[in-house]
């Protein structure tokens, strides 16, 4: 049995990068749209904008992430299945993953593309920002039978 507590077993292993940046655009986009709703909501105009500002960093910085994210995927595939064709859940994951990662890049354009005094965003980027969180719900899925957590992958 190898020693949990071994970095140089956990770095190297082929998946290994994949696996573990794959929470920060995750978390961070799904905070974000969490604080774009929640100032859609709030009646004090000082917290709007606060956590409009906010939302807009957290959504920034998941596009940032969300780059070596699908560039760690496709490694892990590459390095994983020896570049064997993808079909069943590999794919999906492969389709939605991209998906979700160009997602979160149009969601931070649009977000960019808005004026930073808003006091909240529009109804329009608040819908794609909800239509981003689905699928990427969807490619967390597909990873997790990927991985064997949510059954046998």
């Amino acid at each position: 049995m190898s020693n949990p507590f071994d970095l140089r077993a956990a770095l190297l292993a082929k998946h290994a990068q994949h696996v573990v940046l794959i929470h920060f655009p995750i978390a961070l986009f799904l905070f974000g749209t969490g604080l774009d709703l929640a100032a859609r909501f709030s009646k004090q105009r000082m917290n709007r904008a606060a956590m409009v500002a906010a939302a807009r960093i957290n959504i920034f910085a998941a596009a940032i992430f969300a780059v070596p994210v699908i560039v760690t995927g496709i490694l892990a595939w590459q390095l994983q299945f020896a570049g064997e064709k993808l079909k069943g859940v590999l794919l999906l994951h492969l389709v939605f993953g991209c998906s979700a990662g160009a997602l979160i890049c149009i969601a931070a354009v649009v977000r960019r593309r808005q004026s930073q005094h808003e006091e909240a965003v529009s109804v329009s980027c608040l819908g794609l920002e909800l239509v981003t969180t689905i699928v990427i719900a969807l490619t967390a899925h597909l990873g997790g039978f990927l991985s064997g957590v949510n059954g046998t992958g």
